[in-house]
């Protein structure tokens, strides 16, 4: 798959239009209560958690769907997900009219699980099989390539990279002064998408992402100078879980666009999120509360003074998670 030639700013452009309609063009706001407690950074955050379907995985979602050719709308799709990501494509399938088949793991959050189970059977097809994320997707891939159907990974397409830097583009436009921005990181297709557009209108903007010391996949790739294996243990930041697919190029493409990766503990992870409901009465799941949990504990060298856009990328956590961190 030629990346260079089918993920570029035009191809962004192109995913805006497409999407118009369709998405939520979301919140961009000051945040003083965060500026005060965050070592006098000027902060901003992109409210992806008010998205359509409640994470920003839907604008990459529908993007690769709108992009699919006729034999593969004909033939259908299949996915996999620890959660956001088939909850995302369900809603693009099922409004499309394309038929989706969804592996998602057996320890997969079970409000999401119940959520899928509401779509139409005759559109989308759940299989709650793998242990983890990882054996789910090992499982997708086969699966699809059995069946001669397109593969819908959640990060590793340009299409879905180029849907998710339409948050890039929008932060821009309404805040072309921003200096940082400050980006969960899973497989790396937000960051990468995000990061293109950021450092095509402006190469200074520092782009940092943040994941958890629980899963810390792309971290580990930029010490080791390419993709490797870590260990996965239990996050609340489930949605960006999981090891990098094998052979794909997102460690090439984040070190391009990626000036760094911080990790943040677990703890501080959940105290973001309590935080966040505190301060706002929102909800932010553990994924997108991974760029607050930096903030708040001052993760990040040299941004005093900086103007920093933040993006809160979903709010899918179920009750049980909230009264345990409460």
């Amino acid at each position: 798959m030629a990346y260079e030639d089918e993920l570029t700013p035009a191809s962004i452009m192109a995913a805006a239009q497409r999407l118009k309609g369709h998405v939520l063009r979301t919140p961009l706001e000051s945040s003083g209560a965060l500026s005060d407690v965050s070592g006098g950074v000027k902060a901003y955050l992109k409210l992806e958690n008010l998205q359509r379907t409640g994470s920003f995985k839907f604008r990459g979602a529908l993007n690769r769907l709108l992009t699919l050719d006729e034999r593969e709308r004909a033939a259908g799709i299949v996915a996999a997900s620890a959660g956001n990501h088939a909850l995302v494509v369900a809603e693009a399938a099922n409004l499309l009219g394309v038929h989706a088949t969804l592996i998602v793991p057996k320890g997969g959050s079970p409000a999401k699980i119940a959520a899928l189970r509401r779509y139409p059977q005759e559109r989308v097809e759940l299989l709650v099989e793998g242990a983890d994320y990882d054996e789910s997707e090992s499982l997708a891939i086969h699966l699809a390539r059995q069946t001669n159907r397109r593969f819908v990974s959640p990060y590793n397409d340009p299409q879905i990279m180029a849907g998710q830097g339409t948050i890039g583009l929008e932060i821009l436009e309404d805040l072309p002064n921003v200096e940082v921005l400050l980006v969960p990181v899973g497989g790396g297709g937000i960051v990468v998408g995000i990061g293109l557009w950021a450092k095509t209108i402006n190469p200074q903007i520092r782009v940092v992402g943040v994941q958890s010391t629980a899963s810390p996949g792309m971290r580990a790739a930029f010490e080791a100078g390419r993709l490797v294996t870590v260990p996965v243990l239990d996050s609340v930041a489930d949605g960006i879980s999981g090891n990098i697919e094998p052979g794909s190029p997102m460690y090439d493409l984040a070190r391009q666009y990626v000036d760094e990766i911080v990790l943040v503990e677990e703890s501080e992870i959940g105290q973001a999120m309590t935080w966040y409901i505190d301060e706002y009465h929102l909800i932010v799941e553990g994924s997108g509360a991974v760029v607050l949990a930096a903030l708040l504990n001052q993760h990040i060298d040299e941004i005093t003074g900086k103007t920093v856009a933040a993006v809160l990328t979903g709010r899918n956590v179920t009750t049980e998670r909230l009264k345990t961190l409460l």
